[in-house]
């Protein structure tokens, strides 16, 4: 589907990073805020101009851009259609890390090797079980239901669950299978 396919993939468990240099407005905002990291060079900006030709945000935008960074700084980004650099998206917590143009790359492969050395299946239930918990009507409720969001339920029967506990019990590095 349109817009990278990402803005309508609710169920996926693995990480999606942006790498943004450069505009990243309307639509091209709306890809990056579907995804789970944002990293973006100095010389970034975005923003939802839509209001400005008389168009909505029709890709999930406004709510993510919500769910983000809260009510009342979303409203003032959408409702003025204001553009913002990547320094004001780090401090707005949209933007994960600001980077040279340089960096880029080598800051994205830093960010993936770190998530590479976690278990998958535990990375997997993470991502689910925030993503899930934000639609539970409390913190309580999220962490009563979470056992049954199906890639908690995966890992926690896995042996992968059991290989991180005792690989630090016997100081070695873990050996994750997958399952």
């Amino acid at each position: 589907n349109g817009y990278a396919g990402l803005i309508e993939r609710y169920d996926l468990t693995k990480p999606i990073i942006a790498a943004v240099d450069g505009f990243a407005l309307g639509g091209g905002f709306e890809i990056a805020l579907a995804c789970d990291i944002i990293i973006a060079t100095s010389r970034s900006s975005f923003g939802l101009p839509e209001p400005l030709v008389g168009a909505v945000a029709l890709g999930g935008g406004v709510h993510r851009l919500a769910r983000q960074i809260g009510l009342k700084k979303a409203m003032g980004l959408v409702l003025t259609a204001e553009r913002v650099d990547a320094n004001t998206g780090f401090d707005l917590g949209f933007v994960n890390e600001v980077v040279s143009t340089e960096d880029l790359d080598s800051r994205v492969e830093n960010w993936c090797q770190r998530i590479l050395k976690c278990a998958p299946l535990s990375i997997a239930a993470s991502k689910q079980a925030i993503m899930r918990g934000l639609d539970e009507p409390s913190l309580e409720a999220a962490m009563v239901n979470q056992d049954d969001y199906p890639a908690f339920h995966k890992w926690r029967r896995s042996d992968d669950a059991k290989e991180g506990p005792k690989a630090f019990a016997e100081k070695r590095a873990p050996i994750w299978q997958g399952h």
